[in-house]
């Protein structure tokens, strides 16, 4: 029998923690927690609010990272704290965290697998891990890809990164009581019934083809030998769009980039301008990669969510099980981008699962699964749903 339960608070700190507390041990009544995922906000005391979580709930685990609005099935907004539980006597639930991920992310990918136990048992037939970092540190990319490479390739692996409110300044990833910054955290699940994963964007190219010929860190210096900026400036012209190099963000956020890969493009979400004309971004685009300026609308966002969460259930439904619970990521451009039409895309998730969900609002998707459009993403929709 699995027990999930979804909670949420708009208190913060202690109060925030007790409050989640409350709302885990009424669902679940007696018996051990295995582990509780929580988003909180970035006004919060995390080892605080984290602290009064463990006291109160008695889980065994607590992973989570800082967000950048939270949300459930019942509830949304910014500000507050969503979390979800786990009891499963099914499966297998391990926590690791990595630290110093700027410096190396081999040594990153090295410290998450060594918390890792599927590796060494064939007990259980899924290995997945919901993972969560510091995008902020950069490499979340090549972190995936080691992470991938370190085990063989048999786990799958979901996430987000740690956000702060919008501020793009500092963010945390948790750990039992601790708050880490340039650090990934990620919990093990293994079980013997599939946990199904779905990613989707509705974003099209728009743009012509474009040359990154220079970046730096998350910066393109230069497209097609010019200043970035140039590219957007002339794009926003050729459809008639306000572009204002004094505050690009409107623009940018309804005018993200795509980066060509095998199977699509890879979201990247313009941030800021340089001095001298380059585009900060809000994760790195690759020197040499082709990318484009894409477009969507509401209704295109509202689809591919809905399209994600199908997938995912589709995976779980072909074991022969039913959705019990669900993780909802998004991406903090998507949310700044719709307004008060997110509210329609969390609906569009909840008509399509008709079972409860938690999740946060990141800096960053993370997929790993068969037949999904694998990687590190902006503006993404991604969907983990928890068999019955």
């Amino acid at each position: 029998m699995t027990d999930i339960t979804i909670a949420s608070t708009n208190l913060r700190n202690r109060e925030a923690g007790e409050d989640l507390a409350r709302q885990i041990s009424a669902e679940m009544k007696a018996g051990a927690v295995d582990a509780v995922l929580v988003f909180a906000s970035a006004d919060n005391d995390y080892p605080t609010l984290l602290t009064a979580l463990r006291d109160g709930s008695k889980a065994r685990i607590i992973v989570g990272c800082s967000s950048a609005g939270e949300f459930t099935s019942e509830m949304s907004g910014t500000g507050g704290t969503s979390a979800i539980a786990f009891r499963a006597p099914e499966m297998q639930f391990n926590a690791s965290l990595a630290t110093r991920l700027s410096a190396s992310h081999e040594d990153a990918s090295a410290q998450l697998v060594n918390g890792f136990k599927g590796l060494q048992s064939a007990q259980y037939r899924y290995r997945t891990a919901v993972v969560l970092v510091d995008a902020l540190a950069g490499h979340t990319d090549a972190l995936i890809d080691q992470l991938t490479l370190s085990t063989g390739g048999m786990y799958q692996f979901v996430g987000g990164g740690a956000g702060d409110d919008a501020r793009f300044a500092k963010t945390h990833v948790f750990f039992g009581t601790e708050a880490h910054t340039d650090a990934a955290v990620a919990l093990e699940i293994l079980s013997n019934k599939p946990i199904g994963i779905g990613a989707r964007h509705g974003w099209s190219p728009k743009g012509d083809a474009l040359r990154v010929t220079e970046t730096a860190d998350a910066c393109v210096v230069s497209l097609n030998v010019s200043p970035a900026v140039e590219a957007f400036e002339e794009h926003a012209a050729a459809t008639h769009q306000a572009f204002d190099v004094e505050d690009p963000l409107p623009f940018f956020l309804h005018n993200i980039v795509g980066v060509k890969s095998d199977d699509g493009y890879k979201l990247r979400v313009p941030l800021g301008i340089s001095a001298d004309g380059g585009v900060n971004f809000a994760a790195e685009v690759p020197t040499g990669s082709t990318a484009q300026i894409m477009s969507t609308g509401a209704e295109s966002a509202n689809d591919a969510a809905g399209a994600a969460v199908r997938d995912a259930i589709d995976q779980v439904e072909r074991g022969g099980n039913k959705p019990k619970a669900a993780l909802f990521f998004d991406c903090v451009a998507t949310r700044l981008r719709l307004g008060e039409d997110f509210q329609t895309e969390l609906a569009t998730v909840g008509r399509e699962l008709k079972t409860k969900f938690a999740g946060f609002n990141s800096y960053g998707q993370i997929v790993r699964a068969e037949g999904q459009f694998n990687g590190f993403h902006n503006c993404t929709a991604v969907v983990c749903v928890f068999p019955d």
